[in-house]
């Protein structure tokens, strides 16, 4: 009699293994997601829904020529922003300023680091950037002419303070429409410089605004 108990407690324990065996190789696959997708639009654009097959559709977005030569003029346009930063500790004592100044200086210092890898990344020389000019030959937006730089330079005290914000503001606003031009030519559909562009918007709009509240605090 225990013989056969154990008999049947193994047969029992093999048709239930074999079951759930069954069941697991016959589960069926989750469905794919059926919700829309948001493709967000350029600055100033509206978003755009997508339904899952355009979506598919889309794939990985690659990089283009626009997106390799807004880096590489963007490496000179930050460049330009921190030697205006290395002015002041010599040139003013305005705690705010100094404050400002060295934030854009970490902040900046930091995005060149991520040019340059992304540019590397795909083999592009960074050597290629130009000095101070796009790549159609004239001058980028907001970058200061060496006359407008060594007057930076040589500003004191107040003067410098004005000087400083102003010409920094205007630097800021030619990144900014750096930023705008790389849609416009487009480029920004690749993720990480779509990422990077809009940081840039967003980080140096920020600035932009405090700077100004700044200027009119120092101008009354």
């Amino acid at each position: 009699m225990t013989a056969m108990r154990r008999s049947f407690g193994a047969g029992t324990v093999l048709v239930l293994s074999l079951g759930l065996a069954a069941c697991t190789t016959s589960a069926p696959e989750p469905p794919a997601p059926t919700s829309p997708v948001v493709q967000l639009g350029a600055p100033g654009e509206p978003n755009e829904t997508l339904s899952p097959e355009e979506a598919a559709e889309l794939g990985s977005p690659k990089h283009v020529e626009a997106d390799s030569e807004f880096m590489l003029d963007m490496i000179q346009h930050h460049d330009q922003a921190i030697e205006m930063t290395g002015f002041v500790d010599e040139n003013t004592d305005d705690r705010d300023i100094r404050l400002l100044a060295e934030r854009m200086r970490v902040s900046q210092e930091d995005e060149l680091k991520s040019m340059t890898r992304w540019l590397q990344d795909r083999f592009i020389p960074v050597n290629e950037a130009g000095a101070g000019h796009g790549h159609d030959g004239d001058a980028m937006p907001g970058m200061l002419t060496d006359d407008e730089l060594a007057a930076l330079e040589a500003a004191t005290d107040a003067e410098f303070d004005r000087l400083f914000l102003e010409s920094m503001i205007r630097h800021h606003q030619g990144a900014l429409q750096m930023v705008g031009e790389l849609y416009a030519a487009g480029g920004g559909n690749e993720s990480e410089i779509d990422q990077f562009a809009r940081h840039v918007e967003s980080d140096q709009g920020v600035e932009i605004a405090r700077m100004q509240q700044m200027l009119a605090e120092r101008t009354r």
